[in-house]
Formats: structure tokens, C-alpha cells, sequence
């Protein structure tokens, strides 16, 4: 899970953050966290765009190099850390070559391009989809639960092989430049309308969600994880599952890996909706908790 020890600090007030893919679901919410915790935000996306809390908003393609290396260095020197999400964020929305070649050359121009200029450390989203369950087009159960970091990917989609590929450019850029990289395993995430109408859609057929394996983050936690690795320290190259302690439905954890993993073997006892996906490497890496949940609000089912 890491790599060699590196040249990672901290971040502190003041310091500079770019963040790409700001307009996005999750994005949108990382801008403003940072910005609120007295980091200056440079909030890139590729289609203009309003963000209110970051000190300077740049518009461009994280494909095109020249504009990648043009926001590393906003204000004459090198940020002091880059946070990855610009990415094609589900299947289908592209050609599945598409899906692949878009999200892997935007993060190795970014994370080795960061790398290459001297910035401190970086974070980048993935996702529990590089696992290769979520979108398989057909029923593949894992082999153990929780599902950690160590299980080893059956991956037979594009989105999820972007993900894979992803992951490596980060360690590459560790290797190659000494620049400590977090990939974050993210699954279906959201909050407000969005995630109201995914519970209810469980709710309605729970057999739906059995590919993502019932693995929900509220977007306000995502971007805490975020603000936890860079306020951390981190060395190295890590991948990393980021999801709230419990499944997105009230049936018991344990009932559905009978009915619709049963294959599966159950490694650690699974009490009552505990969520399937071990986040603990995330606790005792940068201490990070979730802070949100869904059973004691508006939004319960």
C-alpha cells in the first residue's frame, strides 16, 4: 500500500491548493472545505464556471499539457499540493476507449506534471470501482469481507480500469519524483436530493445495489478525507477506501451477503449495517471518521 518514504509536509494556512475538476459533485464541495480552512484554493475545471470561495478560478482541459503547467504554477511558483477529481465520473457517459484514455492522460499529466514542478504531496479521487464489482455487467462476488485494500481487483469495465490505471500513475509519481500521492476508493457518493433519491431507489429494490455493494460517502466527507491527507503529513504512495460505516439500506449487513453474495467469506463479524468496504486504513493513516450519516435525517427511507 506505499511506497518509499518522501519528501511530504503538512499543509498550513495560506497554502496553495490546485484543485481540478472543481465543478464537479465533489469538487464543488472541496473548494469551499479548503477555502474554509484557510488553505488558497485554485479551482480548475474545463468549462466555465462560478466558485466563489477560491482565490482564482482557471478554465482548461487537464489534457492539454501547456494548461496543466500553467496551473501549477498560478502565482509564479508551484502549488503546494494538487487535488486530482477531474475525471469522466460513471460509464457510458463516453465511448469506453474514451472513458480509459480521458481519465488516464488527465491524471498523469497532472499528478506527474505536480510532481515534475516540486509540489508537496497530492490527492486524487478513485474509486471502490477499481475493485471491478460495481460495473462488471454481470453478478462477480468478492472473495472475502470487509473488502480492504489488499483484495485484488477483477476488473472487467473500462471505468473501472481507468481507476486501476489512475492508482499506478500516482505511485509512478511517487517513484519517479518523490511527491507523496493519495488515491482515495471513493463509492457512490452525495447528499441533499441526490442521495434522498438513491435510498429510495434501494429502498424499492435493494437487489439493485448489489454490484456496489450497498457502499455510500456522504459529499461533505469526501471532501474531509481530502482535508485530512493534506493536513496529515502522509509519505509515500497510498490507495485508500473512503466510505461511511454503513450500508445505504436497513437491512442487515449479514442477510445480504447471504442472499446475494453467499459465496463470499466473512472474515470479521458484520453487525447489524455495517458497511462492506474496510475504510480503517483511512483512520489510521490520517485519522479520518466520517461525520455524516443518513439514518437520523430528512433523507431516511
Amino acid at each position: 500500500m506505499s511506497e518509499q518514504e518522501t519528501r511530504g509536509s503538512a499543509l498550513g494556512a495560506d497554502d496553495v491548493v490546485l484543485v481540478t475538476g472543481a465543478a464537479g459533485l465533489i469538487g464543488a464541495v472541496v473548494v469551499p472545505h479548503l477555502a474554509d480552512a484557510g488553505l488558497r484554493v485554485v479551482a480548475v475545471d474545463r468549462s466555465p464556471f462560478a466558485s466563489p470561495k477560491a482565490e482564482l478560478v482557471l478554465v482548461g482541459d487537464v489534457r492539454d499539457s501547456a494548461f496543466v503547467e500553467e496551473s501549477l504554477r498560478p502565482f509564479g511558483r508551484p502549488v503546494d499540493a494538487v487535488v486530482h477529481l477531474a475525471a469522466i465520473p460513471s460509464p457510458g457517459q463516453v465511448p469506453e476507449d474514451e472513458t480509459l484514455t480521458q481519465n488516464v492522460q488527465g491524471a498523469y499529466l497532472v499528478l506527474d506534471g505536480a510532481g515534475r514542478a516540486g509540489v508537496r504531496c497530492a490527492v486524487a479521487a478513485s474509486s471502490v470501482s477499481a475493485y471491478g464489482y460495481a460495473w462488471a455487467g454481470r453478478d462477480l462476488s468478492p472473495p472475502y469481507a470487509p473488502i480492504d485494500e489488499d483484495q485484488a481487483p477483477v476488473t472487467i469495465d473500462s471505468y473501472g480500469l481507468s481507476k486501476m490505471v489512475t492508482e499506478q500513475v500516482g505511485a509512478f509519481a511517487t517513484r519517479r519524483w518523490g511527491m507523496p500521492t493519495t488515491l482515495l476508493r471513493f463509492p457512490f457518493v452525495g447528499d441533499g436530493d441526490r442521495l434522498a433519491a438513491q435510498l429510495a431507489q434501494i429502498r424499492r429494490n435493494v437487489a439493485g445495489s448489489r454490484r456496489e455493494l450497498w457502499a455510500w460517502l456522504d459529499t461533505r466527507d469526501a471532501a474531509g478525507a481530502v482535508h485530512a491527507v493534506l493536513t496529515s503529513g502522509l509519505t509515500g504512495h497510498h490507495v485508500v477506501n473512503i466510505a461511511a460505516p454503513d450500508t445505504s439500506t436497513t437491512v442487515p449487513t449479514a442477510e445480504l451477503l447471504a442472499r446475494f453474495h453467499p459465496s463470499t467469506q466473512v472474515r470479521a463479524p458484520l453487525r447489524g449495517v455495517e458497511s462492506l468496504v474496510d475504510s480503517s486504513a483511512a483512520r489510521r493513516l490520517f485519522g479520518f471518521e466520517t461525520r455524516h450519516g443518513w439514518r437520523d435525517e430528512a433523507t431516511t427511507p
